[in-house]
């Protein structure tokens, strides 16, 4: 299952919002069932995040968005948000996958 969220900071809040939502990285590496959760910045516009995700399955979801901190992330970067985050979900369809490149 994968997840896209996307998630846009009031203007000035960018910092903020950026700490909380790397803070969270190393809380959700800890959850057995999340398998990728990669943080993105917009490259034009600054005030807007991206959230990749992808879970083992529905129930490795519904984990992650009942943990204390994803609650507590929530409360805390609310007030920074210009609106609602934007949250997508995806079945998997084919890609490459830790493709590395020899120098």
């Amino acid at each position: 299952m994968i997840v896209v969220a996307r998630l846009q900071a009031i203007s000035g809040k960018e910092k903020e919002v950026e700490g909380a939502l790397k803070d969270m990285i190393a809380k959700v590496e800890e959850e057995e069932g999340t398998q990728t959760y990669t943080l993105h910045r917009n490259q034009k516009d600054s005030t807007v995040f991206l959230f990749y995700e992808k879970y083992q399955d529905k129930a490795a979801l519904d984990y992650h968005t009942k943990t204390p901190y994803f609650k507590e992330l929530f409360a805390t970067i609310g007030p920074l948000m210009s609106g609602e985050p934007i949250v997508e979900t995806f079945d998997e369809l084919g890609g490459i996958k830790n493709k590395t490149c020899c120098q």
